[in-house]
């Protein structure tokens, strides 16, 4: 049983590592779509009147994938409380880095005040 629930752990992490690439890829394309449009109207000469719905609407589409993001990482850490749940360890899986021990920074934190934790030197 126990390796039948490793098993199927193994396929909804692999499923959540996929979605969290894809959002953050789609959030570097509407970032780039988001940076072009106004360089493109300036290119060509144009006034900001022109595109300016267009533009409101990729920002509107990248802060829904920030969002999308921020739901994804809840949903990350809710399955990471199932995982201890069902009795499974935590196992190397996505990338190396081993995920922070301190909360992420929120609205609520001010970039005056970091959230803390150990800092440690990098090559």
């Amino acid at each position: 049983m126990p390796r039948t629930r490793q098993i199927v752990a193994q396929q909804v992490a692999d499923r959540l590592f996929a979605v969290e690439t894809a959002i953050d890829v789609a959030l570097t394309r509407a970032a780039e779509l988001s940076a072009a449009m106004p360089q493109a109207r300036a290119e060509a000469r144009l006034p900001a009147m022109i595109g300016q719905d267009a533009l409101a609407g990729a920002a509107e589409t990248f802060a829904a994938l920030v969002e999308a993001r921020r739901q994804i990482i809840a949903t990350h850490a809710s399955l990471d409380v199932a995982r201890e749940q069902i009795g499974l360890r935590e196992m190397a899986a996505g990338d190396m880095v081993p995920k922070p021990t301190t909360a992420p920074f929120t609205e609520a934190s001010s970039p005056s005040s970091p959230p803390t934790g150990h800092i440690r030197a990098v090559a």
